[in-house]
């Protein structure tokens, strides 16, 4: 095994990340889509943003205002959409960073249009059809209609630019080529009130891929706002069986260093109380078997069973805030102290380990 210096280190290979981009933006221009690369998975890393807007990302998207406003001072000039509604303390913020943002709430489309015409200018908008996944989105359809005609016409500084919807995240509703033609059918609604064609019908993010896998989405759908089957590719093959095999699994790679290599018992010896966490944890015991411990924990990555070591015959066992516990024994090569593991990351734990301040970040 190869010795770094300090560590834990996740390494972003950039290159992959370029082509996983490449591939989705041929893929979807390819059938008339548009992609906004979405990097609030990646916690908005200005060097992995970079690679969306070489590959020919329309947008770059986030969550999170954080994420995008370092953007520009780095260079980045690719148009940047806001991807969660904005609260109305954040409106300043939106119209100042952001070129467009996805809206539901007419208070905040209000205030958005005064603000606008304060810092004198113009912020597209797309209206959020909540179409069953029950997050965000207009539950009453008359009422997005109503909402369209007032941003259409008496909102002066903002420009309704379309319709949109999120699928899968909350209530894991499948984005179908029925359910997407819902949206179709809202925004042909919207058309037809106020006289024009909407620029973008956005039809969600990396869970409807699958439609243009299948060429079976809705013609008139022309956006998609991808992350996490580019960043890391994984769900589409994993969770719904899809071939993708043409894309980098391994974009990050987090590299941890085994601080302690001990042969101990696997259940735990005394009365039983609550970890860290306040979790009361029970144990299967499988007698003495060989443990290693690496220096990084849950406020690092969260999630311990979504850690993924690259090295066959390790799992991970469990982890407190500051180490994880590996079972070695069956390793394929012999651990040792100061040796590094590899894991490969779940959507879940890199959201957490890219944000970690703990964890040094190398480019590639």
């Amino acid at each position: 095994m190869v010795k770094y210096s300090r560590n834990p280190k996740l390494v972003v290979d950039l290159s992959k990340l370029r082509n996983n981009i490449s591939r989705i933006q041929r893929m979807c221009h390819d059938k008339g889509v548009e992609v906004a690369g979405v990097i609030k998975g990646c916690t908005g890393i200005p060097e992995c943003a970079e690679q969306f807007e070489y590959a020919g990302c329309s947008f770059i998207a986030s969550s999170r205002l954080e994420q995008l406003e370092p953007l520009k001072a780095h260079g980045i000039q690719n148009p940047l959409m806001m991807i969660r509604i904005p609260s109305l303390t954040e409106v300043p913020d939106v119209i100042r960073i952001t070129d467009i943002s996805l809206n539901s709430e007419p208070e905040v489309l209000e205030a958005l249009n005064k603000e606008a015409g304060r810092q004198d200018r113009n912020h597209k908008v797309i209206l959020m059809a909540d179409l069953g996944d029950l997050r965000e989105g207009f539950w009453d359809k008359d009422e997005m209609v109503e909402t369209a005609l007032r941003v259409e016409y008496e909102m002066h500084n903002l420009t309704l630019a379309g319709v949109g919807t999120n699928l899968g995240c909350y209530g894991a509703i499948a984005p179908t080529p029925e359910k997407l033609q819902e949206l179709v059918d809202i925004a042909e609604r919207i058309e037809s009130e106020i006289g024009r064609e909407l620029e973008f019908i956005s039809g969600g993010a990396t869970s409807s891929l699958p439609r243009i896998i299948e060429d079976n989405l809705p013609p008139r759908v022309n956006m998609l706002r991808v992350g996490e089957g580019i960043l890391l590719a994984k769900d589409l093959q994993d969770l719904w069986g899809y071939d993708m095999s043409y894309m980098h699994k391994d974009v990050f790679t987090l590299r941890a260093e085994v601080i302690e290599v001990k042969d101990k018992p696997t259940h735990p010896v005394g009365e039983i109380m609550f970890d860290a966490f306040g979790n009361k944890p029970s144990y299967e015991d499988r007698g003495i078997r060989k443990r290693a411990l690496i220096g990084l924990g849950k406020v690092d990555y969260a999630f311990p069973e979504d850690l993924i070591p690259r090295m066959k015959g390790i799992s991970v066992i469990g982890a407190s805030s500051d180490h994880t516990i590996l079972d070695v024994e069956d390793a394929e090569c012999e651990v040792h102290v100061g040796d590094i593991i590899e894991f490969d990351l779940s959507y879940s734990t890199m959201v957490y380990v890219t944000n970690s301040n703990n964890i040094e970040k190398v480019f590639i």
